[in-house]
């Protein structure tokens, strides 16, 4: 190759990296800027809504240690059941086989932290977290609702909703096994947060999976206490 060709294609490399590195800090300040205002710590001053929906993670680290932030969000949004913020919950994760069920963990989770089975649904179709926020509205007729997640996740969940004009709040979730909240950017998640960008505005990304509507019943004894 002679010089002034590689020459050129290095400029070109570097400008290209350049130019995704600015797309993909300033997609992440779009996200953190337009929905800090919707993310709450303080439960006291979180809006009360009829319904949450804890976002699935898995129950186990790859180490296979349990995961803090699997207790975070149970924590959280018994929480908040119990100082009646929210009516019922909606337990939305994956389901890829028998060996591995985020909302059947998390309501197993939930019941033994006093909320009521009468106050859980699950949705065994939140395979990724645009499916959980889109299927809240398209599946379970939500117009707005709570997320409980981490802090870090919060943000896109937050920004998928709220783009989706549903009016939608977040309640973080403890990350750590000392209480503590996290990061709010981990390399992951800087990621995703372009790419719900992408499946927002330009890729009109739907659920892997929608079926039929499902009615959320809020009986008298699906009200915290």
């Amino acid at each position: 190759m002679k010089p002034w060709t590689r020459r050129f294609l290095q400029r070109w490399l570097i400008t290209g990296f350049l130019a995704f590195a600015l797309i993909v800090l300033l997609g992440n300040r779009w996200v953190i800027n337009s929905t800090d205002a919707y993310i709450y710590r303080d439960w006291a001053l979180l809006p009360a809504n009829d319904v949450g929906v804890v976002l699935g993670t898995s129950k186990y680290l790859e180490n296979g240690k349990p995961s803090p932030e699997f207790r975070g969000r149970i924590e959280a949004a018994a929480e908040l059941y119990r100082n009646g913020k929210l009516k019922h919950l909606i337990v939305s994760g994956a389901n890829p086989d028998e060996t591995y069920n985020e909302p059947r963990a998390m309501r197993r989770e939930l019941i033994k932290a006093g909320v009521p089975d009468t106050a859980i649904t699950m949705d065994f179709a939140g395979f990724r977290t645009l499916d959980s926020i889109v299927r809240a509205e398209a599946v379970f007729g939500l117009k707005q609702f709570t997320v409980v997640t981490q802090r870090y996740h919060s943000y896109r969940a937050v920004f998928i909703g709220r783009k989706l004009g549903l009016k939608v709040v977040a309640y973080i979730a403890p990350a750590t096994s000392d209480g503590g909240y996290g990061s709010r950017n981990p390399p992951r998640e800087v990621f995703a947060r372009v790419k719900a960008i992408l499946d927002i505005f330009l890729l009109s990304t739907e659920p892997k999976f929608l079926g039929e509507p499902e009615h959320i019943e809020l009986t008298p004894d699906s009200a915290g206490t």
